[in-house]
């Protein structure tokens, strides 16, 4: 299986925190490495939270901040290879919108073969466009690589109808279809992404990647909240 996996920035800094912690980088390895040694292909987007956000950026346009914001992203998928490779896990970054000696364009059939040869791709710069979150980049490059699944790490475990931090009553959904996310106005990712999931025919699965084994967890349907075409 073809899998595309959202990580977002406070997966490298931890929860509330900005920049890395390197005591996370243990559980990154071991969540991606279970997923290739069970035979899956993976891709992933980063996001940037722990270093900028574009939406945050006070007294400048969100065009430029968004700017910002894309190359952090790029910052941290570096920093996510050379994480991995400590590990033993072989990795690539690309990106449309750096020429870095160590990141290479995003090219179809290269990434295509790196999939196939066991490296884990790594997506930077959000879509390279300012103006869409980086949900709406993994939905984009898991439609590009043709993946079977977007596995949208979080840190709590599947979508609620309400906040289950605040709130003791909050109702867990197991399944939803894309056209109910939206109508639920369910905040887990954004309209775009769904949108182009259901379009393309992708599966969301969200799930707390932060519990040891719940990538592949939630791919066998035993952990988190899967979203679907219906």
């Amino acid at each position: 299986m073809r899998v595309l996996l959202k990580l977002s920035g406070e997966a490298l800094s931890g929860e509330g925190k900005k920049g890395y912690d390197p005591e996370i980088s243990s559980h990154i390895a071991y969540e991606v490495k279970s997923l290739l040694e069970s035979g899956h292909e993976v891709g992933i987007v980063i996001g940037a939270g722990n270093l900028v956000r574009g939406k945050e950026v006070r007294g400048i346009s969100l065009k430029m901040a968004d700017q910002m914001g894309m190359l952090a992203t790029v910052m941290n998928a570096i920093y996510l290879k050379e994480l991995l490779g400590k590990h033993g896990i072989k990795s690539t970054v690309v990106s449309h919108i750096t020429n870095l000696p160590s990141v290479d364009d995003l090219k179809y059939e290269q990434v295509d073969t790196k999939l196939r040869e066991g490296y884990v791709v790594i997506f930077g710069g959000g879509t390279s466009n300012p103006f869409f979150t980086t949900d709406t980049a993994a939905a984009l490059r898991a439609a590009e690589i043709a993946a079977d699944v977007l596995l949208k790490a979080t840190k709590v475990d599947g979508v609620y109808d309400k906040d289950p931090k605040e709130f003791k009553d909050a109702k867990k959904f197991t399944k939803l279809t894309f056209d109910e996310a939206i109508e639920k106005d369910l905040k887990v990712m954004d309209v775009d992404a769904f949108a182009l999931c259901k379009k393309t025919g992708i599966d969301i699965i969200v799930f707390n990647f932060f519990e040891k084994g719940s990538c592949l967890a939630a791919l066998e349907g035993k952990k988190g909240t899967r979203i679907t075409s219906g």
